[in-house]
């Protein structure tokens, strides 16, 4: 499956504490995650091989090792069982071991890849410049596949329903032509225009607010947008933010967003709420979308010239062999 040889984000850094493991789920596969002693993160299929124990019901000893709940066999950062209890002269052997997934932190998240893979970490590109403050917002669980998703935020034509008043108004709903181009890890569409009543936190007036769309791997998409010059009350105002999707099953998926900026004055609780709004518009509709699972047949629905993005996407799925919440 090539999903699994794409890295996935399944929590936040901080959520990922020394003395305690933590349980999530990525393409319906159980995994446990914890600190060892040196601060690095590990994970580890959630299930003992010993007499099958979830092991993110045990505990991270002091010497940094994952113990199971059930019987206290303790396991290394690779998975090999380094100690049993009951037998305390025994010697593990290789075969005593449970399965060990590569993990890495970037944009304040623990990423984990199933099984190898060549495909790097989804690009952000704004993560880099220091003129923009970064800061996450969720995790949101959602009954949706992770496609349905990322169509939905490449998708302008919502905004003047879902997002009243907020992205869009009912009395400006046209959208222009825009381009679109296939890029090595998805898609590239710029020049999208909407007509924006409030198209960010320090919006001052409504304002024509460009928008560029970018996916960065299957499950993984970044916009940015610049306000017309005079409409918001940070000058030179502009911003990025980042679609990061862990896919749990088919149909269900935990979503963040990582946001590149302007502002290094307004609370993250403030910058957040505004976030947080648009989000949960969505939400509800997203949920509420049949088949649940994203048809990569463009048969299967109906398009117009404004959901050029969104076609994009499927055809790009398919040619990458995607079947991960996709029929």
């Amino acid at each position: 499956m090539v999903e699994s040889t794409l890295w996935h984000p399944v929590a936040l850094s901080e959520a990922v504490a020394a003395q305690a493991p933590l349980a999530v789920q990525l393409l319906e596969q159980p995994v446990v995650l914890w600190r060892d002693s040196g601060g690095a993160v590990h994970a580890l299929a959630d299930q003992c091989p010993h007499r099958g124990a979830r092991l993110s019901l045990g505990r991270v000893t002091p010497q940094g090792q994952l113990e199971c709940p059930y019987h206290g066999w303790q396991f290394a950062a690779g998975g090999q069982c380094t100690h049993v209890p009951a037998l305390p002269s025994f010697v593990p052997p290789a075969t005593h071991c449970a399965r060990h997934f590569e993990t890495q932190e970037a944009y304040g998240m623990v990423w984990v890849r199933i099984a190898p893979g060549e495909q790097g970490l989804p690009v952000f590109a704004a993560e880099g410049d220091a003129r923009l403050r970064k800061l996450n917002c969720g995790p949101y669980d959602v009954a949706a596949s992770a496609p349905r998703i990322i169509e939905n935020f490449l998708d302008m034509s919502h905004f003047g329903f879902v997002h009243q008043g907020w992205l869009g108004s009912r009395e400006a709903t046209a959208i222009d032509d825009y381009r679109v181009e296939p890029t090595p890890t998805g898609l590239l569409a710029t020049g999208c225009k909407a007509w924006q009543p409030q198209s960010n936190l320090h919006s001052t007036a409504a304002a024509q607010v460009e928008y560029t769309y970018e996916v960065t791997a299957p499950y993984a998409a970044v916009l940015t947008k610049v306000p017309e010059a005079g409409t918001t009350a940070v000058e030179g105002w502009r911003e990025s933010i980042a679609l990061f999707i862990c896919p749990v099953t088919p149909v269900r998926s935990r979503v963040w967003f990582r946001l590149a900026v302007a502002d290094f004055d307004s609370p993250d609780e403030k910058l957040q709420a505004f976030q947080h709004t648009i989000f949960t518009q969505d939400q509800p509709v997203l949920e509420s979308q049949m088949p649940q699972c994203l048809p990569l047949d463009l048969r299967a629905e109906l398009h117009t010239a404004a959901d050029k993005a969104s076609s994009a996407y499927r055809r790009f799925l398919r040619q990458s062999g995607i079947t991960f919440g996709v029929c």
